[in-house]
């Protein structure tokens, strides 16, 4: 008869946590990575003491505030500027509702990092070399965006449909800022000569966004099109414009569509503009729906046909929304490409932020500025870029936005 003595049982290792165990993993789990990581951090520190020396004691900051209203709207009348602080109250207060109706679920709208956000916001408002009437308006729009949020979470709470009304308001908004800006009806006009800044960097990227939207998916739609010659047309024309560079397009606008037409029919400077980006951004737009269109399992279809739809309500409600769906992250990037696309106006004479900047380094007082003067522009870029980016992630989130093929988890 055979004996088998059993060894205790060891307890498992207990499992590291906190900083230091992080940094441990993920920075010195070796020598090589130890080594690579104070090299890197050391780097850094270089640059990072280097820029803050220069910040400090040979910048000369003082060329932002002197021209901060030329930043922000160029060369529009300082008599008339009240209009574009209306506008700005109106869309926070409306950026607000929106943010209080899409997160009325949520138990606390302002959480511990919402509410340092806000502070430092309104800390950085206070301290900056504005006037007090610029910074009282800035506070009033921090206001108008807090105040918006909680009755969007209450209102939208009692009423779940006001999130119906939300792309009605915004639409209804858009056109109000064209009346603000542009003036007409009851206000002074205002040319668009005198329209600049990064006012009108905002306006042109908006309104191409909204425009190369709804025409990025026709061409996507068109190029899968089992009609040959809608089929051949789109794809030509998608190949077409991604082969052109933007700026040959910008000035193909601005220089040969006035040879075409008599002087009182052609289109105004801004408009032509925004056509150039529109067609451009579309072409490209096209590509990103498509590829969310490959993702999309052909048994869906299938189903929706055996079920008796046709195929237009096929696509508009079966296949077309969870193509977006999948193609958020590229859709998203190409809108932040296209806002980053309009500093190359100020190569066709549009004086948007750019080229505003530009026009101020021209000025004798301010010679030599141009480091001052990009730093802050790339600042305010990365500030539009960023939001955008954590709103496409929110939405993904929102969404739950997945490829159909990925399995879903059990509920």
């Amino acid at each position: 008869m055979t004996t088998t003595t059993s060894h205790p049982s060891t307890p498992p290792s207990p499992i590291q946590t906190g900083p230091v165990a992080w940094l441990q993993k993920n920075l010195f789990s070796s020598w090589f990575n130890s080594l690579l990581t104070v090299g890197i951090v050391a780097v850094l520190l270089w640059l990072f003491l280097n820029f803050w020396r220069w910040a400090t004691t040979t910048a000369k900051w003082d060329v932002i505030p002197k021209n901060l209203p030329l930043f922000m709207v160029g060369l529009y009348p300082a008599d008339q500027r009240w209009r574009i602080w209306i506008l700005f109250w109106l869309l926070c207060a409306l950026g607000g509702l929106s943010w209080g109706v899409l997160a009325r679920n949520v138990a606390r709208l302002f959480g511990r990092g919402v509410l340092i956000g806000l502070g430092l916001i309104c800390l950085v408002t206070v301290l900056a070399p504005v006037p007090v009437t610029t910074k009282l308006q800035t506070l009033a729009a921090i206001a108008l965006t807090v105040a918006g949020a909680w009755i969007g979470q209450q209102t939208g709470r009692k009423v779940p449909a006001l999130g119906k009304w939300i792309s009605f308001a915004w639409f209804l908004a858009f056109l109000i800022a064209l009346w603000l800006i542009g003036g007409g009806f009851g206000l002074k006009s205002v040319g668009t000569n005198s329209w600049g800044g990064l006012m009108l960097t905002l306006l042109m990227a908006t309104v191409s966004i909204v425009l190369c939207f709804p025409l990025g998916i026709v061409l996507a739609l068109g190029r899968r099109s089992d009609l040959p010659v809608i089929r051949w047309l789109s794809t030509l024309y998608i190949e077409l414009i991604r082969g052109i560079p933007l700026i040959a397009i910008l000035f193909m606008g601005q220089v040969m569509i006035p040879l075409f037409l008599p002087q009182g029919l052609r289109p105004d400077n801004i408009l032509r503009a925004i056509t150039g980006l529109t067609l451009f951004s579309a072409a490209y737009l096209a590509e990103n729906v498509r590829g969310g269109l490959q993702a999309i399992p052909r048994g869906q279809a299938e189903a929706s046909r055996a079920l008796g739809l046709n195929p237009a309500l096929t696509t508009g409600l079966i296949v077309l929304p969870q193509a977006l769906k999948i193609s958020i992250p590229a859709i998203v990037g190409q809108f932040i490409s296209l806002f980053q696309d309009t500093t190359l106006l100020s190569l066709v004479s549009i004086v948007e932020l750019l080229g505003i900047s530009r026009s101020i380094l021209a000025n004798p007082e301010f010679l030599g500025r141009y480091r001052e003067v990009f730093i802050f522009c790339g600042i305010l870029f990365w500030i539009f870029c960023y939001a955008m980016s954590i709103g496409s992630r929110k939405l993904e989130e929102r969404l739950n936005a997945r490829p159909s093929t990925e399995p879903r988890p059990p509920h």
